[in-house]
């Protein structure tokens, strides 16, 4: 039998085992096992995720197991952690794990210290106003990049506001729609504004065009000599982005895919931006989880179980899932998943070019605690399609009045439980005539206030909300990822679905101008004749 048929007869297993174990109730699954909070709950950096009340069992991890090891996904692991090439369409290490110094890629390590150190230089000389600019101190940074080189450090600097250097600005600007750029210069001085162009390749079609009105803004009021001295670049191609006129260039390598790039020199805004070693702490933060991952057994691996819980629930069907982070510094998060996750795993063939017979990722949506119940949760309760969800919930510390803590807590913890107990329709007749409806309007309104429960979520703490235990948090969200895709069989570091609509806009941006409409549909020449 070949490696992929050994991996999809473990698959098949696991469908049959899943059409099985969907029959069974989950107050079922607790009520066999007096100990299943504890059995599927882990913790480790600051982080922990309880699986309890997902439709699984400990057969469901050995069946996970059986499907690892016909994937090879421990030798991924560790080859990944080396060094060794993990995405074959592309020929490439995929080495985000040195970015924040783990894995044994000597090589890689060596080049990552030495930019991090630079990087780390070149904030304390901005932050210390020691490198000034045509006004004196910087004092405001625009952030220009789109997809993984915003993402991440927008979400970053939202996320750890009480951790902000005082007396500096900071704004991102991403869409090509002129009204973001606009938004981002608004208000600034050219002259105590520092630029962060951040582009692997710099030739990104939106941010070297918000690059370049930010680079003319900046020439208009200091001039072309002084503007390049408030211009830095993070790229894979230094040579480019200096001829186009930035003053200093940070590198970021092949082998760093945008989503994973966080941890790079795509991180300098915060690096600036954030008090003095918050960016350390949060490697130092992704590192500790890196280390439970790559040295626990998968058994007992958090992001391997949570990973495996993922798989499972398109197994049954749910075709996405809702994250709820319960934190308003945490409302960029699901933004930034969906990137990493679907980007990385949304795929129609595995690794080797065969097409899929089953998904190999959900969709990922979701928006911040509370104002979501206010939402969308009516359908997430009562709606004929079930939604697994994922709460998040910080367990210490809190901002604002000390009142609010508890209430947001209490919460968080009665969704997850009203979505696992439900309300039978008996029920609600009963609270209904108890409040003194007649027995006959009782009858009419009890089906709208039932509940079926039954719906799965899963509940991850943080300790704290810091810079360390965010980077654990990033890392394990990166590895659960990386490892579904193992399991799937698909390559997690590619992204070939993002270039054919780019290209296609290159093409038609000369017909939006003038030229001649050529090689399209009939309703996309249409709107191109309406708009020009």
């Amino acid at each position: 039998m070949s490696g992929y048929e050994a991996r999809e007869a473990a698959w098949t297993k696991l469908e049959a085992h899943a059409a099985d174990l969907a029959k069974t109730p989950l107050k079922a699954l607790f009520e066999a096992d007096a100990e299943r909070t504890a059995r599927f709950t882990k913790s480790a950096a600051g982080v922990t995720v309880d699986l309890s009340r997902q439709r699984l069992t400990g057969d469901t991890l050995k069946l996970f197991l059986d499907l690892a090891r016909e994937a090879d996904v421990s030798a991924k692991l560790a080859a990944m952690g080396k060094g060794e090439i993990v995405n074959p369409t592309e020929g490439r290490a995929a080495l985000h794990v040195a970015l924040r110094g783990s894995g044994s890629a000597v090589d890689a390590r060596a080049s990552v210290d030495r930019t991090r150190g630079e990087v780390k230089v070149f904030a304390h000389e901005i932050a210390t106003g020691k490198r000034q600019g045509a006004g004196g101190p910087f004092k405001s940074i625009v952030h220009i990049g789109i997809g993984g080189s915003d993402l991440g450090p927008r979400f970053l600097y939202d996320a750890l506001k009480r951790f902000r250097r005082p007396g500096m600005t900071m704004r991102f600007a991403a869409n090509v729609d002129g009204a973001e750029i606009a938004d981002a210069l608004e208000g600034l001085d050219p002259a105590t504004t520092l630029v962060v162009v951040v582009s692997k390749t710099f030739t990104t079609q939106e941010t070297m065009a918000n690059a370049d009105a930010a680079r003319a803004w900046l020439i208009a009021a200091i001039g072309e000599a002084k503007a390049k001295d408030h211009v830095v670049a993070v790229s894979a191609a230094p040579d480019r982005a200096k001829a186009w006129g930035a003053g200093a260039v940070f590198p970021f390598w092949d082998w760093v895919g945008g989503r994973y790039s966080l941890w790079s020199a795509v991180g300098l805004s915060c690096e600036i931006g954030l008090v003095d070693d918050a960016f350390q702490q949060l490697l130092d933060g992704a590192a500790a989880m890196d280390a439970h991952v790559f040295e626990t057994p998968l058994p007992d691996n958090l992001a391997f179980r949570a990973a495996c819980v993922q798989s499972l629930n398109r197994l049954y069907g749910m075709k996405t899932y809702a994250l709820i982070p319960y934190g308003r510094r945490l409302q960029l998060l699901p933004a930034f998943l969906q990137q990493l996750e679907m980007e990385s795993n949304g795929k129609g063939v595995d690794a080797e070019g065969r097409t899929l017979k089953r998904s190999s990722a959900a969709v990922t949506w979701g928006d911040a605690g509370t104002n979501a119940q206010h939402s969308f949760f009516q359908l997430l309760h009562q709606g004929r399609d079930v939604t697994p969800v994922e709460f998040l919930l910080i367990e210490r510390g809190s901002e604002g009045p000390a009142s609010h803590r508890n209430m947001l807590l209490a919460n968080v913890l009665a969704q997850a439980q009203a979505l696992y107990e439900g309300k039978t329709e008996a029920a609600a007749k009963q609270e209904l005539l108890d409040k003194g409806e007649t027995p006959k309007r009782a009858a009419e309104l009890a089906p709208h206030r039932a509940f079926t429960g039954d719906r799965p979520s899963t509940m991850i703490g943080l300790d704290a909300l810091t810079p360390k235990t965010l980077g654990a948090l990033l890392a394990f969200y990166e590895h659960r990822t990386v490892l579904q895709a193992w399991l799937a069989g698909v390559n997690p570091f590619d992204q070939w679905g993002v270039e054919l609509g780019k290209q296609m806009a290159a093409g038609l941006l000369p017909a939006l101008q003038g030229d001649e409409v050529k090689n399209v549909d009939p309703a996309t020449k249409a709107w191109v004749e309406k708009l020009r």
